[in-house]
């Protein structure tokens, strides 16, 4: 399943869309089939590799039915979502207080389900020869605020690295990956150095990064897995050397057991509880949540635990509404234990 172009399946799962969404367009012009036999995701786009293989599954099984993905990153799906225009928002990271407060003056109730785990994968280009890891220190150093316009060399980051520039390549304000590496690698959610391409399409950061010897990303690991041949992964060291283990880079083994830190996170759809009164809308999140165990590993990314998806299913079957994650983002949290946590 794996491509080496550089955009690999996932890119042609988006362009397979656009097809998609004009055939349904279409069928509505030309008297077919209601929208209300529509099901509307948005959101991000590290979800959205996710979202799109399941529809996929979901259609070939049903003809009657019509799934639609969109990519507007994290916020703009969330913005959407509680505007009441969407069924389902795609989510790499969890709701923020604002977005929960937009929800509830629309009036619109959620229930929260992770569907996977990923680990945000830092890369280069493949002819880079010096870079094989970098502390989360050395992170910090190229993203932080402060480095706007001051760090811009290799050599810089380490005196032995080339006397050449750097340019950095990573996700837009809008997406949830964006949000959940400034709160990991800078401390704090949104801040980040400013001077960089960004977007909320990974498609484009892994095209930059691959055309780019002086490049360096970051972005879901899926996108890493569909591209390994024009893109070098970086290890990162968190500075945690009780284990003296150095340097991790992230895979499914690592992100499973926690080494990978701490760029490893749950990622999330979030479905509106109106929408549910919709039998195609009920019976597409059910299979869904039947459907990732298998499919996530397929696209790249982990699958939670059979204990976690049973618990996230219980949550859905229970209609249980709201957030597990009333601070936001939280680095290194631990999923069962909020699943199994009394609601707030």
């Amino acid at each position: 399943m794996r491509r080496s172009d550089p955009v690999g399946s996932v890119g042609r799962w988006l362009s397979g869309l656009a097809i998609a969404a004009l055939a349904a367009g279409s069928g509505a012009a030309c008297g077919g089939r209601s929208a209300t036999t529509v099901v509307q995701i948005d959101g991000s786009s590290t979800v959205f590799p996710i979202s799109e293989a399941v529809a996929e599954e979901f259609q070939r099984e049903r003809d009657d039915a019509r799934i639609t993905v969109g990519i507007s990153g994290t916020g703009g799906g969330f913005q959407k979502f509680c505007r009441g225009e969407i069924d389902i928002s795609d989510a790499s990271r969890p709701i923020k207080a604002v977005e929960r407060e937009a929800c509830a003056a629309s009036r619109v109730a959620f229930i929260e389900l992770p569907v996977a785990y990923d680990g945000l994968a830092v890369v280069v280009h493949p002819s880079n020869t010096w870079v094989a890891s970098l502390t989360v220190a050395e992170l910090r150093r190229l993203w932080e605020p402060a480095a706007e316009g001051k760090i811009r060399l290799w050599n810089q980051i380490r005196p032995e690295w080339p006397d050449r520039e750097v340019h950095l390549f990573g996700a837009g304000v809008d997406s949830g990956t964006f949000d959940y590496f400034t709160e990991a690698i800078n401390g704090k959610e949104g801040a980040s150095r400013g001077d960089y391409t960004s977007s909320e399409d990974d498609n484009v950061i892994v095209q930059g990064v691959s055309r780019d010897e002086g490049a360096l990303g970051y972005f879901g690991y899926a996108y890493y897995a569909e591209n390994q041949q024009a893109l070098k992964l970086v290890a990162i060291d968190d500075g945690n050397d009780a284990n003296g283990t150095g340097p991790i880079a992230p895979s499914p083994e690592t992100v499973r057991d926690g080494q990978y830190q701490p760029l490893s996170r749950p990622i999330f759809i979030y479905v509106s509880v109106a929408s549910l009164a919709r039998p195609e809308v009920n019976t597409f999140v059910q299979y869904y949540l039947q459907k990732a165990p298998v499919l996530v590993p397929e696209i790249g990314y982990l699958p939670l635990t059979d204990r976690e998806y049973g618990l996230v299913k219980a949550r859905f079957d229970a209609r249980q509404p709201g957030s597990m994650f009333a601070g936001g983002s939280q680095v290194g949290a631990r999923l069962e234990a909020l699943l199994t946590a009394p609601a707030p």
